[in-house]
């Protein structure tokens, strides 16, 4: 059987980095100051308290719980591969080579985690989709990468509440808001914030001709305390509609859609999704409160470039990525210069390795300015 202890090695070295990014001494520590909070028969009188604290305590308890999970299987491989070497006993050989390839994939999933710098990365993130340059075509692959971002999040296990649809004139949707619920949703999200841009032969066009189609995703964290932001009512222009659109079963189709506009920032909420006027108001509320404080930390701190990236138009010159059909099959993002032939898996919601290279690149910027 050969020598794995270099492989070994490595492990404990990733393992030891691990300690350095999940903050384990500090998790430590913390864990049984939550467990004491947790544990107070008062805990649920204030229900939002209550939430920070089991909240975070899972948080802390996952990640102490697989660090050491982890270590344990590094020395369980260890013990089993020396057992083997003494006795020459090749019998093992397929399994430790399956224990060392399944770790180690394990520990490349995990340092994803030492890529989430920002301030709101372990937040939920507030999602809208539009269509921009292209007509239908436009409205078309709106629709396509909403249903792209959908795929994606349910392949990761995050929940998702789609709060509105606007269906397109032509074809497809012009826009579309959804949050996405889970840990680091924001973090990963946020690579994705910006204009996309399909090339492919329009099915809308009689002659065939390949046509060129833009729609963006806007990406915010959501805050589900804003202390800061008070909102005058007199700045707010509340209108109620009939929902509509692509929605299907997730869209009730009742008069209590609510459209919010903030006056002064030209900022427009809406939800349709909720299942009364005044739950879907509220929800508006929330994400109001959750973009203008996005506004508010970019003036205060010009933090365009860090917490939400650039906003361009939806148009040519601004796509962050190209997602091309014909006349050859490639997805390429234009700034981690990251891309792959297979467009079909992309489009069904395989864009993890976008967002990983995306926070890669966005390191290396980081180191090298």
């Amino acid at each position: 059987m050969r020598d794995v202890s270099d492989e070994i090695s490595t492990l404990r070295r990733r393992h030891a980095e691990a300690a350095t990014y999940l903050r384990v001494d500090e998790l430590r520590a913390r864990r049984p100051q939550l467990e004491t909070e947790a544990s107070r028969p008062d805990l649920w009188d204030d229900p939002e308290r209550a939430r920070k604290v089991t909240g975070e305590l899972a948080s802390v308890t996952d990640d102490l719980d697989l660090y050491d999970a982890l270590g344990g299987r590094i020395d369980d491989t260890e013990t089993l591969a020396e057992l083997a070497r003494e006795e020459h006993d090749d019998s093992v050989a397929a399994e430790i080579e399956d224990a060392l390839a399944e770790l180690a994939g394990d520990f490349a999933a995990l340092e994803l985690r030492s890529l989430f710098t920002g301030e709101h990365d372990e937040r939920d993130a507030i999602c809208e989709v539009q269509s921009g340059e292209g007509g239908a075509d436009a409205q078309d692959w709106a629709n396509m990468l909403l249903r792209m971002y959908l795929r994606w999040a349910e392949r990761r296990g995050l929940d998702v509440e789609l709060d509105e649809v606007s269906a397109g004139s032509e074809a497809g949707i012009s826009s579309a808001t959804f949050m996405v619920k889970g840990r680091h949703a924001y973090g990963l999200l946020r690579s994705e914030h910006g204009v996309h841009r399909l090339v492919r032969i329009s099915p809308f066009n009689a002659q065939g001709k390949r046509q060129t189609a833009f729609a963006a995703l806007k990406v915010t964290p959501f805050l589900e305390d804003v202390p800061d932001i008070e909102v005058d009512e007199k700045d707010l222009r509340i209108d109620t509609y009939r929902s509509s659109g692509a929605g299907g079963q997730h869209v009730n189709v009742t008069d209590s859609a609510v459209r919010i506009t903030h006056l002064p920032t030209g900022v427009v909420t809406s939800c349709q999704n909720e299942r009364s006027q005044h739950q879907n108001k509220d929800r508006a509320m929330q994400i109001l409160k959750a973009k203008l404080a996005e506004l508010e930390r970019q003036k205060r701190e010009d933090e365009l470039a860090t917490i939400r990236g650039e906003q361009r138009s939806v148009g040519f010159g601004s796509q962050i990525r190209s997602y091309v059909l014909q006349p050859y099959q490639m997805v390429k993002d234009l700034r981690s210069e990251h891309e792959t032939g297979n467009v079909d898996s992309v489009l069904d919601g395989s864009i993890d390795q976008f967002m990983e290279a995306f926070l890669r690149w966005q390191r290396a910027e980081s180191l090298g300015s």
